[in-house]
């Protein structure tokens, strides 16, 4: 048990440093972007390449090659596992090269699909972007595959916090050029700054990994029934996170066709909102995946373990996402103000954020809590289930998705804008769909999983009460103009209010402890 909750937290810490690390990014960004069109262009220019990445990356090799290479490191068969992971990366290098230079050539037809709304100067801004980043998103696959490597031997510290490079890369670039050249150019040369970080992340990487697979030979070897069981798990995983990522393309494409700001105030949003998500549900999951996939002995057993690390693990995501959400929901000025609002990122861009947020907060205990049960199929080496509710999800989001963000706000005569906020909104009902569909086809097949109704209402009662203690203050404040000001007097009470409420007798042993 300590051991698990070490790997979670080493996990929760790796990705706490490079969340962190993007937030200072998106305010500098921020700073010199604010919502301009220069902003869209290149917030929609990363979400084409980083298509390759999600595809192949993190999500996809955590489901179909980490169960594999773990059972065989669990087995005892080192060799093995090392000649399964030499064909594994053959493979992706060969097809994220295909696909890489592929995309360069077809870059203005995937504008024109991911953006119709981008026309002129912003299209064309668009298209370069897209050309320069493209390569960088295939070393990103390849940094995923160390992290596979990396997380197998539970080292997991390295593989979450090595993209604090890529953003240290992309922060250096703003904060040196962004002063002295105008934003076409600086999005030029921020995207350049991506691909150098990517490549830094993958060789902070390599050396550790050659360390730990000694017995690796890197070669299309098809014959192992290792590498044959990853390609059989890797088509429907891919096919599963390639329709998640339409998910998010649609939003993007119909952001695209709201007023100028509305793609890139939807990109500060969801750079945010990922920070629980990230922190919290991939956390807890991703430490969870190598040790469910390890887990031997008869079936009964098997089940019954899985259950109470299910059980464990809800409770975990709970305690920290809850409070997350309720944040984003009544106290969104206050978080976006402190960590974006700057120089053109005005207080007015803050409360379009806000907005855009608390649309996300409808399903973040779901999305979270998703991905740990998704995890728990994978470990059971079945990919489909997953994928039947993801393609569920996807279909409601984009059904949802446009009649909140287009006719919706002409309905209610509000400026079109707003229709943004519908988005996230919609996308978070849907989660809870799949959320649900997950829970229940997963307690058919390992027993019943243990609820935590009346633990969740005690959370949401005790973050609601604290959401409105921090509001009683905000309106004593409300002439604190500086936006870090108001959240620094401000966050830090709900923050202790919350734990009061929510754990007391953890908070008096921690106090007892410091006495």
């Amino acid at each position: 048990m300590t051991k698990k909750r070490g790997s979670a937290f080493l996990v929760a810490a790796g990705i706490f440093l490079s969340r962190i690390a993007g937030l200072v990014r998106e305010r500098i960004f921020g700073h010199y972007f604010g919502n301009s069109a220069a902003a869209d262009a290149f917030k929609a220019a990363m979400r084409i390449p980083n298509f390759l990445q999600n595809l192949f990356g993190e999500g996809v090799l955590s489901a179909s090659f980490i169960p594999v290479y773990a059972g065989l490191l669990a087995r005892e068969k080192r060799e093995e596992a090392g000649r399964v992971a030499g064909a594994v990366l053959a493979i992706l290098t060969f097809l994220t090269s295909l696909l890489t230079l592929a995309g360069i050539f077809a870059t203005p037809l995937l504008i024109g699909a991911i953006a119709p709304g981008f026309h002129g100067a912003k299209r064309e801004l668009a298209i370069r972007l897209v050309r320069i980043l493209f390569p960088g998103a295939g070393l990103l696959v390849m940094s995923a595959w160390c992290l596979g490597i990396l997380n197998s031997h539970r080292r997991f510290f390295l593989s979450y916090s090595v993209p604090v490079l890529w953003n240290i890369a992309m922060i250096g670039t703003l904060a040196g050029f962004g002063p002295h050249v105008d934003q076409e150019r600086l999005a030029v040369l921020v995207a350049w700054a991506s691909v150098v970080g990517s490549a830094a992340q993958v060789l902070a990487q390599l050396p550790v990994v050659r360390g730990l697979v000694p017995e690796m030979r890197i070669g299309l070897d098809l014959s192992l029934e290792g590498v044959r069981t990853v390609i059989r798990n890797f088509a429907p995983v891919f096919v599963g996170r390639g329709v998640v990522q339409l998910s998010a393309y649609i939003d993007s494409l119909l952001a695209s066709l709201l007023p100028d700001g509305a793609v890139a105030a939807l990109g500060y949003a969801q750079t945010i909102y990922l920070l629980p998500v990230s922190l919290f549900g991939m956390a807890v999951s991703a430490s969870e995946l190598p040790e469910m996939a390890s887990v031997t002995g008869s079936e009964e057993a098997i089940h019954a373990k899985l259950r109470d690390r299910l059980g464990n693990g809800q409770r975990k995501i709970a305690f920290f996402v809850v409070p997350s959400a309720m944040a984003f929901l009544a106290l969104g000025d206050l978080v976006v103000g402190a960590i974006i609002q700057s120089g053109r990122f005005t207080g007015k861009d803050s409360v379009y954020v806000w907005a855009i947020l608390a649309g996300s907060a409808v399903g973040l205990l779901a999305s979270t809590r998703g991905r740990l049960f998704s995890s728990a199929f994978y470990a059971l080496k079945d990919t489909r289930t997953p994928l039947r509710f993801a393609v569920i999800r996807v279909a409601l989001t984009t059904l949802l998705g446009y009649l909140c963000a287009i006719p919706l706000p002409g309905l209610l005569e509000i400026d079109a804008k707003w229709g943004v906020a519908g988005l996230t909104a919609s996308a978070g009902m849907s989660g809870w769909v799949e959320y649900l569909l997950l829970r229940r086809a997963l307690s058919r097949r390992i027993g019943g999983i243990p609820s935590d109704r009346l633990n969740l209402a005690r959370l949401w009662a005790a973050a609601a009460v604290a959401a409105a203690v921090v509001w009683a203050i905000k309106l004593r404040i409300a002439g604190l103009e500086q936006p870090i000001l108001r959240a620094v007097v401000t966050l830090p009470v709900y923050g202790v209010v919350y734990l009061g409420l929510a754990d007391p007798v953890g908070v008096l042993k921690r106090i007892a402890r410091r006495g």
